[in-house]
């Protein structure tokens, strides 16, 4: 599932394996492996792939046929969640910001 959602997304926006791959720093062929569905990404290319085609990361894993939740601007929501500051004022590290994502994105989802 997640290999024909990526290779579709990919075709819909003109862009090669290479194209891909450059914006995210892996090679051609391992995007090829995905969309064969040889090889899995790890959460952060997932992450990165749901922001670069604006969809939700359950769509790309075959959770959901809707590309995206409530049309929810994903991109601006991770470039503001990068530059998010923890209580003491540091740089939230990867696991604190894959939290507040998720909430964010719950929030986001339900209200209605």
């Amino acid at each position: 599932m997640f290999g024909s959602r990526l290779r579709d997304l990919r075709n819909e926006k003109k862009l090669t394996q290479d194209d891909l791959g450059k914006m995210l720093d892996v090679s051609g062929k391992t995007i090829g492996a995905w969309e064969r569905d040889s090889r899995q990404p790890n959460i952060e290319a997932i992450n990165k792939i749901a922001s670069i085609f604006n969809v939700s990361t359950d769509y790309l894993l075959g959770n959901t046929e809707k590309k995206d939740d409530d049309n929810v601007d994903y991109v601006a929501l991770d470039k503001a969640l990068d530059n998010a500051r923890s209580f003491d004022g540091e740089p939230m590290d990867d696991h604190d910001r894959e939290i507040l994502r998720g909430i964010l994105k719950g929030y986001f989802t339900t209200k209605k």
